[in-house]
């Protein structure tokens, strides 16, 4: 028999991640409301600086992104050489449990944290331990009971996707307090531009006051340029140093690079998206609670909606309800969920049409 190359031990044991759903065959209007991207759409300045790139397609673009960590810096009060730019923050999660993991070697995240954690861990050769959460929510205690000799990351979403939930900034330090010196505390704060709380900090702070701390943070949520696939990465010079070592020289594109510039700026495109989100977000909260379903409390911009066990009302057929109705919400069965739906706030259209299907579904009235 003809050998044929073996990729290395434990890749094929990977469940390929899968995004949201985003057609609805046989229904004429479509609202994709799975995958947490904003109603609201990219600045309309970003637009514009990306459109303004097409005439740089044959120009590698700047290798450092010195231009968007600078703007980056400018917006949050951060020196530009502790940033590192990627081809949205996933790349930067794969980066660093490159260079952080091995053979032998252990991360820990949440047994209902972003999948993404486990792909680069077992990518990397390393074992990933998935702690209990409590109410769904990460539970400090149990993740530092999990640390072992092996422990060399921990993973922490910040808020939590797919639940909603965060750990306030107490609690956090805590956590950090509690960890080894020489054990990496990764902090993905994907979407910590929505939540409104006060004792919530998205991980600059710890970042700046320590030396195992790291941040990561993306384009596609409330900025609207999940298409360009872009992120950073907030991080010690140490660290920086390592990640600079192994990206690719040239990770992000010039119409990612522009439209990301333009979009950092835009302060009155990103104020209009977070109001929108705040607004929608507790009006879906109120009225799914109405029609007698659990719904998760949230700081993020989408809800974890939980169904009933019984026959014809299950998760699974909402789903079938829904799409049929061009309402397109996110299975969440691979995040240990099969019980709930996740649903992304949209438009007002959007957001009325789903109660209004819910309450069909249900038979009750809105």
């Amino acid at each position: 028999m003809t050998k044929k190359p073996v990729p290395q031990k434990g890749i094929l044991e990977i469940a390929p991640y899968i995004g949201g759903r985003a057609h609805a065959h046989g229904v004429a209007k479509v609202f994709k409301l799975s995958a947490n991207e904003t109603p609201l759409g990219p600045s309309p300045l970003a637009r514009e600086a990306f459109i303004g790139a097409a005439d740089q397609l044959e120009f590698y673009p700047e290798g450092s992104a010195s231009e968007l960590r600078e703007a980056v810096g400018e917006r949050y009060g951060l020196n530009p050489d502790n940033i590192v730019c990627g081809s949205g923050s996933d790349e930067l999660l794969h980066l660093l449990a490159q260079a952080y993991l091995g053979e032998g070697d252990e991360a820990i995240a949440t047994e209902h944290g972003f999948l993404v954690y486990p792909i680069v861990t077992r990518a990397a050769g390393a074992k990933i331990v998935q702690v209990k959460e409590k109410g769904l929510r990460a539970d400090v205690d149990a993740i530092l009971a999990a640390v072992t000799p092996k422990t060399k990351i921990v993973f922490l979403a910040n808020p939590n996707n797919p639940t909603g939930s965060y750990l306030p900034v107490d609690e956090v330090k805590r956590l950090h307090a509690g960890l080894r010196s020489d054990i990496l505390f990764v902090i993905d704060a994907a979407y910590s531009e929505y939540v409104g709380k006060n004792d919530y900090e998205s991980g600059i702070e710890l970042v700046a006051t320590s030396q195992n701390v790291v941040m990561t943070r993306t384009f596609s949520k409330i900025h609207g340029l999940a298409a360009l696939r872009l992120g950073w990465m907030y991080a010690p010079a140490h660290i920086i140093d390592v990640i600079n070592r192994i990206r690719g020289p040239f990770n992000v594109s010039i119409p990612a690079l522009r439209a990301g510039i333009a979009s950092i700026r835009d302060i009155d495109h990103f104020e209009k998206a977070r109001a929108h989100n705040a607004e929608w977000l507790e009006w879906l909260a109120v009225e799914i609670s109405k029609l007698g379903l659990d719904v998760a409390p949230s700081v993020a911009n989408f809800l974890l909606v939980r169904f009933p066990s019984e026959p014809g009302r299950t998760a699974k057929d909402a789903d079938e309800f829904l799409m049929k109705r061009g309402l397109i919400l996110r299975q969440v069965a691979a995040y240990g969920l099969p019980d709930y739906l996740r649903l992304s706030v949209g438009i007002e259209e959007a957001n009325r049409a789903v109660v209004a299907a819910l309450a069909e579904f249900l038979g009750r009235k809105p």
